[in-house]
């Protein structure tokens, strides 16, 4: 049994192995992914809406608040009660009308009437402001409430405290006024009319 492997091992060696060629490298393979195609059909855009003109906004109305708060505050400092040299709390005036209205010009307009005389002394925005917040109220807080009012006005030592609203209509408001005196809550004079433009 060896002589017959001795002569396996010694035909292998005299027919040699084939050999196989050495490997090459081969090139790296891109791969480019296939996209499928649509199949679903594209929904149909809806045409943009017409456009509409836009509305035009309200026009603001132009009043004379100094016109018109002027003759109420004389008729005022005439009123019986009204003692000069006085602390007055001015409360912001209220819009009670059907629409949109400048409220702050009138404001601004009873400060500017009541500064060009010499019977009250107006307390000043800042400390009105701080006043508002010792008692807990936003600095835009109107006085709505007397109690407010009344509370506010013996923080800062004012004796009178002067209500402003204008009502009715937008387009011709009515401005209503009234002085209260802050010990009592009594109102001592009360006036309105029209806004004029």
């Amino acid at each position: 049994m060896k002589k017959y492997l001795f002569v396996a091992a010694a035909a292998l060696v005299l027919t040699g192995c084939p050999q196989r060629p050495p490997e090459q490298p081969e090139a790296p393979v891109t791969i480019t992914p296939v996209t499928p195609e649509e199949t679903t059909p594209v929904p149909h855009q809806p045409e943009p809406p017409t456009s509409e003109p836009v509305p035009q906004p309200p026009k603001i109305q132009s009043f004379n608040w100094l016109g018109s708060v002027q003759p109420l505050i004389a008729q005022m400092l005439k009123a019986d009660g009204v003692t000069p040299g006085s602390v007055l709390l001015l409360d912001s005036v209220k819009n009670n009308t059907n629409g949109s209205l400048q409220t702050g010009k009138a404001t601004a307009a009873l400060h500017k009437a009541l500064g060009a005389n010499q019977t009250f002394t107006v307390v000043p925005q800042a400390q009105l402001t701080s006043a508002k917040q010792t008692l807990g109220l936003s600095a835009e807080d109107s006085l709505g409430s007397r109690s407010k009012a009344i509370g506010l006005a013996r923080i800062v030592n004012a004796q009178y405290v002067l209500y402003s609203d204008a009502s009715g209509d937008v387009k011709s408001p009515q401005l209503d006024m009234q002085l209260m005196l802050v010990q009592t809550g009594e109102i001592i004079w009360s006036g309105n009319g029209a806004v004029k433009r």
